[in-house]
């Protein structure tokens, strides 16, 4: 009896030892900032680089918004002449004079409308760029938390495998078991590793997109998320849905917004065409003429006048007919738009939808089946009932509903996320 008692305690000794020093293979030396959801999205809104410099875009257009207001410069001339003729003492002189275009049609309210219509278009864009951000930055949030899921249903399955194969080498030295089982369950124990390091991989990987969202340049740390995949439960009404859509997206906005920028655009190319006038006034003076034959004293001539360019060029309304056809095809890209987000929205209905039904499924017991199933096949196995064969496809079928249902929760809550970026709603925290 005492022999026994040490055998068992060696046994479990012998267990623990070899577990941790496989389990010490793992990397987590790596340093981890824990991050919630809501400041997650926070700093995105704030250090995104890529919406950073989308930004950019609406600065710019405000810019040209002052360009457009600025009225023609006016023209500076300056002048000296001398007649040539020193022998004959013909003199010599000089003029200076300014001129100004004067614009007409309302050129410059023309030109300050279409950049202010640019300018609304621009914020629109931007709206829209980060309302696809937002729901990308999430998904990548999702995306870590369930390969950090995944990564723990590996390293478990790996667990179990490892002492189970731990357990099966002293039994088959006790003289149980067979050295072939001892070498299968060794075998799969080596195989589900691999699948762990895969996994942490991925995982890690999935980490560093966080700090690609987030702006962050450091190397030696990554954000972690915090939390799991309740809270993604909703009701929605699909009529109302599409109804929203077509209200709050803001690429329909900008769509809009769009529509304005080229009535714009027809309005400046009429104004175009009309012709400008443009205004001069100079002063002109003239030395003393010491010529014997016709002395002249010398004077000063003021003189003013208009230029009225002839414009030709309205023979030809090329920019007038591209102005006008642009705009029917923004009006068509409009309706086109329009109908495509009501597509989007019905098809990330339907996803969804599918989705909710398929955790419903797994509340129904499948994964405790599964454990009880895999947790008998094992008491068994060690007893000898049954063979090591049965226990693997336990094991497997229990890894595979694991893994089924964190991809499904997954599925269930990027589909909402998809919803409500077609939506044009966003009310997701957790």
């Amino acid at each position: 009896m005492m022999k026994y008692c040490y055998t068992k305690l060696l046994f479990v000794f012998l267990l623990w030892l070899i577990s941790t020093k496989t389990f010490s293979q793992v990397d987590t030396s790596f340093r981890q900032k824990k991050i919630k959801f809501s400041d997650y999205l926070s700093l995105v809104g704030k250090n995104n680089l890529s919406y950073i410099a989308q930004k950019f875009n609406v600065n710019i257009a405000e810019a040209g918004l002052e360009t457009a207001k600025i009225f023609p410069d006016p023209q500076l001339d300056f002048g000296w002449f001398d007649n040539g003729q020193r022998r004959m003492n013909m003199g010599y002189g000089f003029n200076s004079g300014i001129s100004w275009t004067l614009e007409l049609g309302g050129k410059r309210k023309a030109r300050i409308d279409l950049a202010k219509s640019e300018t609304e278009l621009n914020k629109f864009l931007l709206q829209d760029y980060f309302r696809n951000l937002r729901a990308n930055a999430t998904l990548d949030y999702l995306a870590a938390l369930q390969n950090r899921l995944l990564l723990e249903v590996t390293l478990n399955s790996y667990k179990s495998m490892n002492d189970l194969a731990k357990s099966d080498s002293i039994r088959s030295k006790l003289g149980a078991i067979t050295k072939v089982d001892a070498k299968q369950s060794k075998l799969e124990a080596g195989t589900m590793l691999n699948n762990v390091f895969l996994m942490e991989a991925q995982w890690k990987a999935s980490l560093a997109n966080l700090s690609q969202q987030l702006g962050a340049r450091q190397t030696d740390s990554l954000f972690a998320p915090l939390g799991d995949f309740s809270g993604f439960n909703r009701n929605f009404s699909l009529t109302e849905l599409i109804l929203t859509a077509k209200n709050n997206r803001a690429d329909l906005l900008a769509a809009l917004q769009n529509k304005y920028v080229s009535q714009n655009l027809i309005k400046l190319a009429k104004a175009n065409r009309v012709m400008d006038l443009a205004l001069g006034t100079g002063i002109t003076y003239a030395s003393y003429d010491r010529n014997i034959i016709a002395p002249t004293p010398s004077f000063t001539q003021i003189n003013a006048g208009i230029s009225i360019p002839l414009k030709f060029s309205n023979n030809h309304p090329g920019e007038l007919k591209a102005a006008y056809y642009n705009s029917l095809q923004i009006e068509v890209q409009y309706q086109q738009i329009e109908l495509q987000i009501q597509n989007e929205v019905k098809q990330a209905y339907y996803h969804y939808s599918s989705a909710q039904k398929q955790v419903q499924q797994f509340h129904t017991g499948l994964l405790d089946e599964a454990k009880a199933i895999l947790d008998g096949k094992t008491y068994s196995y060690q007893r000898g009932e049954i063979n090591l064969l049965e226990v693997l496809i336990a094991q497997r079928t229990y890894n595979e509903v694991q893994q089924n249902y964190y991809q499904t929760l997954y599925n269930y809550s990027a589909a909402l996320v998809e919803l409500e970026r077609a939506a044009g709603i966003w009310d997701i925290n957790f």
